[in-house]
């Protein structure tokens, strides 16, 4: 079944059909998670028609319907100096990406998507409707900053926008052979580079790029690009410049296929990403976290595993990624994480326990338990007469 939901009453009466015929929900927004789950098995309610969006720029804070996009928001907030953190590819939904944490260009400054919420209206399991935020319903509230799509449809999310006027963004490339020096300069350095840097390292079959953005001014940005770039010598290209905010959504990303979570850049993590390249993989993504992801407020939420400096992607086969998969921690990030199997590596084992617990109390019968399911906790029920 599906029904197409215009307005919050419809999302309750979605869940109040999968309730009486005992069948899981799914939500389909944007369409950018995935296809739409088989709607003889499922109740389908889809939002994309929901797609408000409202700046205020005097409190800086975006509301939006779960059918928004990124693009949407950002071309709002523009005329304003404002921006917020939206992902490497603008058309996708903000609400999925928010709730699941949301990692993109501006995450080192000011942390990940979910750390800027401030509000939600969120409709649960039973069908309520509850208004969320750090002093209404706060357990609720942590939950669904980096917990996924697990507690409810949320129809409404109001989060904090940024003063980012312009930004210095683009891309550097050398030839390949200077990746090696490229990649040591990077482990070794990396982390020490200004919060309002993010600078990724894509290798391809003949190339290695220096792509990113920093919050600010051309003269700070080429200031603390120029030790990552003096490390590979002169580039080939280089499109690093100034641009709005708005522009800087051309910059693009790589898709995070094979990604592994890495505590360090061994001298194998290294090798392999060189050889990967060579060996049939389209392109291996080294990115830098850290920054204000690692110094989230006493009350963030359970998104990410927030003392990981480095990631992986290899858009190759996972054999060819094996040699670089293998040196990861073992942790993933929800928004990334192709296997649903795997949910409880998005998070650290404390935070994946009181979730659990927080599905128990919100979603007992598992009515949100397609895609990146976290399950609700087991309760232990005394037999009579023990």
């Amino acid at each position: 079944m599906i029904i197409d939901a215009t307005t919050t009453a419809q999302v309750r009466t979605a869940i109040h059909t999968a309730n009486e015929q005992n069948l899981p929900l799914a939500v389909y927004a944007t369409g950018h998670g995935g296809e739409m789950p088989d709607p003889e098995r499922t109740v389908v309610v889809t939002t994309s028609a929901m797609s408000t969006v409202i700046v205020d720029p005097r409190r800086r804070i975006a509301r939006v319907g779960p059918g928004a996009r990124w693009s949407e928001v950002i071309e709002a907030a523009a005329p304003f100096g404002l921006a917020p953190l939206a992902g490497t590819n603008a058309t996708v939904g903000v609400i999925g990406y928010t709730l699941g944490g949301g990692m993109g260009w501006l995450s080192r400054a000011f942390g990940y998507a979910a750390d800027s919420v401030v509000r939600a209206e969120v409709v649960t399991a039973d069908g309520q409707t509850r208004t969320v935020s750090a002093d209404q319903d706060p357990d609720l509230f942590w939950a669904i900053r980096g917990g996924g799509a697990n507690f409810g449809v949320v129809t409404s999310l109001e989060f904090r926008l940024h003063p980012v006027p312009s930004v210095y963004a683009g891309s550097a490339t050398f030839p390949l052979e200077r990746a090696g020096d490229l990649l040591t300069w990077y482990r070794d350095n990396a982390t020490a580079l200004p919060d309002e840097l993010t600078a990724n390292l894509v290798l391809t079959p003949d190339s290695v790029a220096v792509r990113g953005m920093y919050a600010g001014g051309a003269v700070d940005a080429r200031r603390a690009l120029a030790p990552l770039l003096g490390a590979a010598g002169t580039p080939v290209t280089d499109t690093w410049r100034s641009m709005s905010y708005t522009e800087s959504v051309t910059v693009g990303g790589t898709a995070p296929r094979n990604f592994t979570l890495l505590a360090d850049l061994p001298d194998p993590v290294i090798t392999g990403a060189v050889d990967a390249v060579g060996e049939g993989a389209d392109a291996v993504e080294i990115r830098l976290w850290s920054g204000a992801i690692a110094r989230p407020d006493a009350h963030h939420g359970p998104a990410g595993h927030r003392d990981v400096p480095f990631s992986a992607a290899v858009v190759g086969s996972p054999e060819i990624a094996e040699p670089i998969t293998f040196h990861g921690t073992g942790g993933s990030f929800l928004n990334w994480l192709p296997d649903p199997t795997r949910t409880h590596t998005a998070y650290t084992t404390r935070n994946y326990a009181r979730l659990r617990d927080l599905k128990h109390r919100y979603d007992p019968n598992n009515l949100f338990g397609l895609a990146k399911n976290i399950p609700p906790a087991v309760r232990e029920t005394a037999r009579l007469g023990a």
